[in-house]
């Protein structure tokens, strides 16, 4: 059997990771001219990390990452809402990681290459059509300028090519652009003096308006970490389509930024002048698509933010790309034919990433955040006369069951 897939993101790279551990082999197009470590911080969830691990890369990703330890939710005046414990701290047999997007690309993508060697790895390789008929799938690639410049025929393609995926673009003509719900997102990292443990991470903010701030790295001093932050304002109604593409990832003024800060008390990390002294931070829209009815359509199917695109709630994206990509691998390997396993991993993982797109929409394990707000918009005396500790945790809690990632005493990982 021959994969061919489409985007050399993390869940593009980390499926062609899974697939070469059964012997399943594949071939990986890319349309940017090389695989670059962009972006800024994410957190990858302890049943994503188990995955990677059990391919071999935990020391590697332990070199470049921040074991997150806490994750404190605050409201906007700095008090205290809720305080979760994460990863190895919250009991979960593998490390919850913060890290930047980039360094845990680079990472899956030089395993990538050990394994199946470079010459698997096509950049510069746009989709520009495929396909398929009863023994296969044929699709070709074209560059920048247009030309052909690749047909490439596989048993199936899979479709990891982001939110602007040409692929689901090809199944679901008629979608449309992605949903935007009118909040703008503002990220940057800077080197910066450790607060509170120098592994933990902040969430605070209302309704209306949220601060993260969490390292990713070591610091250039012992005193110091590579610091990730992220604000999130409500800038439109949520009716508006989204900014054009090409303004999805363009540097932010800090005329506009500043302002929103502003309504924040962070009481461990000055959130202005950390902001204030980063050079450069990016600006994005906050996007994500409804559901689908089904991701397989024959020999071809869909992974990641081409399957289920969601709102940056709860630490998820990346982190369910991974899990599709054991899912698809294991189905793979098990079923007497591509189609009826497409079918199977389809029918595993739709379900439940839909949910999660549905709960990001209403705020995820953060809702908790809000619903104080929306109690005690002023602050408050004693948190457990706004909303108990029993409704809190049930809106946090009830979110990491739907996600995948609640700690269950007594689980053994499966390694794949």
């Amino acid at each position: 059997m021959k994969a061919i897939i489409v985007g050399g993101g993390i869940g593009g790279l980390t499926t062609a990771l899974m697939l070469r551990a059964r012997g399943i082999g594949c071939e990986l197009f890319e349309q940017a001219d090389s695989i670059r470590e962009l972006g800024v911080g994410i957190n990858t969830l302890p049943h994503a990390i188990r995955e990677l691990a059990g391919l071999g890369l935990l020391q590697k990703l332990d070199d470049v990452a921040i074991r997150t330890d806490v994750l404190y939710y605050l409201n906007r005046h700095g008090q205290e809402v809720w305080r979760d414990p994460r990863g190895i701290d919250a009991g979960h047999d593998v490390p919850q990681f913060s890290i930047h997007r980039g360094r845990l690309q680079s990472v899956i993508h030089q395993a990538v290459e050990e394994r199946l060697g470079k010459e698997a790895i096509h950049t510069g390789c746009r989709l520009g059509a495929f396909t398929q008929d009863e023994g296969g799938v044929t699709a070709h690639f074209f560059d920048r300028s247009g030309s052909h410049i690749k047909t490439v025929r596989g048993d199936i393609l899979i479709g990891a090519d982001g939110i602007h995926s040409r692929v689901r673009d090809t199944l679901f003509p008629n979608e449309g652009p992605p949903c935007w719900n009118g909040l703008m997102l503002w990220r940057g990292a800077r080197d910066w003096p450790a607060f509170l443990t120098g592994r933990s991470m902040i969430v605070a903010g209302g309704l209306n308006a949220k601060v993260v701030v969490y390292p990713i790295a070591e610091g250039s001093s012992p005193a110091s970490r590579l610091t990730n932050w992220a604000v999130l304002v409500k800038v439109g109604d949520g009716n508006a389509p989204p900014p054009r593409r090409e303004d999805w990832s363009r540097p932010g003024k800090r005329e506009e930024l500043m302002p929103h800060v502003a309504r924040f008390s962070v009481p461990y990390v000055d959130v202005p002048n950390l902001i204030s002294a980063t050079p450069e931070f990016y600006e994005y829209p906050t996007c994500d698509r409804d559901p689908l009815p089904y991701w397989s359509s024959g020999r071809v199917t869909l992974l990641g933010d081409a399957a289920h695109p969601m709102y940056p709630v709860g630490s998820n994206g990346a982190s369910q790309a991974i899990l599709d990509a054991r899912c698809l691998a294991d189905a793979l390997a098990r079923s007497e034919h591509p189609r009826q396993a497409l079918m199977i991993y389809e029918q595993k993982r739709l379900p439940m990433t839909a949910e999660i797109v549905r709960s990001n929409r209403r705020g995820g394990p953060e809702g908790v955040i809000d619903a104080v707000e929306q109690l005690a918009p002023d602050g408050f005396d004693n948190i457990d006369h706004v909303l108990s500790y029993a409704q809190r945790e049930a809106i946090v809690r009830g979110y990491a069951s739907k996600a995948g990632f609640a700690t269950v005493p007594g689980l053994a990982a499966v390694r794949a």
